[in-house]
């Protein structure tokens, strides 16, 4: 399964992406701002989804929002 960023890239384990776009965070206030950088990202089970670690908690996040660095 690949798993590709915004761009067509494919993101592996351990890559790092930046957002590309301001998100809400689901079941908080907090927002994710454009250009924030996670560092050490782990792949799902999704072709879809990656989870990184954004202001201390694991998030999982869409990579249509995502760019490799």
């Amino acid at each position: 399964m690949e798993v590709k960023d915004s761009n067509g890239n494919i993101l592996n384990e351990g890559d790092t992406v930046t957002v590309i776009k301001d998100l809400k965070v689901k079941g908080s206030s907090s927002i994710i701002k454009r250009g924030t950088v996670v560092k050490n990202i782990r792949l799902t089970n999704s072709a879809n989804e990656i989870e990184g670690k954004v202001g201390g908690s694991v998030i999982v996040l869409k990579t249509e929002f995502m760019k490799k660095s």
